[in-house]
């Protein structure tokens, strides 16, 4: 990449998966990267910066898409999407030289970890791919009056997508909402399809009785195989983490 030329510009995109390979698209094209991108709506300007709005568009998002498969292999996609989801600082701009030099050299930009994008890009996807495992077992569902079952999370990575089709596959012919409460947005499924909405724009009922009573129970069984001398905060925290508690009914 090293007759690739860096602009002295600032993209801005709405923060979807495919706007950000729109700018992939833009990039790869004419062989430039943005001194920065970043989203619309967390964009704070200053006279310092000269800003480029990049449209979204799916036809050059899905061209890339193809050309990741194809040329630089499953993995590099899987990595790409999951780094995606991570809440880490410059994301884009690493996943952006990342694919970009993959473009290049092929499946082989994997195995070049010493280079400090490539090695970003997969811890990123690493620590993505953990606290969605966590939550996976960790997620708890709760029924409320109109026989739907509602979970809220507060997960640092935006892993509510992967999360939710995880739950989809489980629980295939259940309605349920979860909330990403770190977001205010919801992913909502009918046992048909599945979309993910703003969280004011759904209405939660209250939990049923029958909810009430086995929550109780649960409260009950867990007072009651506690035992005190063996307390461990610590260890507990090691395989729950303690900003997970919230979320979780038996703990205070």
């Amino acid at each position: 990449m090293s007759n690739w030329k860096l602009i002295n510009k600032t993209y801005l995109y709405d923060g979807s998966f495919y706007g950000f390979l729109t700018i992939v698209f833009d990039s790869y094209l004419t062989k430039t990267l943005p001194q920065k991108i970043c989203k619309k709506n967390t964009y704070l300007s200053n006279f310092l910066d000269t800003t480029i709005e990049i449209e979204t568009n799916l036809e050059k998002a899905q061209r890339i898409l193809n050309g990741i498969e194809k040329n630089i292999g499953s993995d590099t996609l899987y990595n790409t999407y999951y780094a995606f989801l991570s809440n880490e600082k410059n994301k884009e701009f690493n996943i952006l030289k990342y694919l970009c030099n993959g473009f290049i050299v092929g499946p082989k930009i994997n195995h070049n970890l010493t280079t400090s994008y490539v090695f970003k890009v997969v811890s990123m996807r690493k620590k993505t791919l953990s606290e969605c495992h966590k939550l996976k077992g960790l997620l708890r569902f709760q029924e409320l009056s109109n026989n739907l079952s509602y979970a809220s999370i507060h997960p640092d990575n935006n892993i509510l997508e992967p999360l939710g089709h995880h739950f989809i596959k489980r629980f295939a012919s259940m309605n349920f909402v979860i909330c990403d409460k770190n977001r205010d947005i919801c992913f909502v499924y009918n046992t048909k399809e599945y979309k993910i909405i703003h969280s004011q724009n759904i209405c939660i009922p209250n939990i049923s009785e029958d909810e009430k009573k086995y929550q109780e129970l649960w409260k009950l069984f867990f007072k009651t195989i506690f035992i005190s001398e063996r307390n461990n905060p610590r260890c507990q925290m090691q395989f729950m983490p303690k900003k997970y508690w919230q979320d979780l009914i038996e703990k205070p």
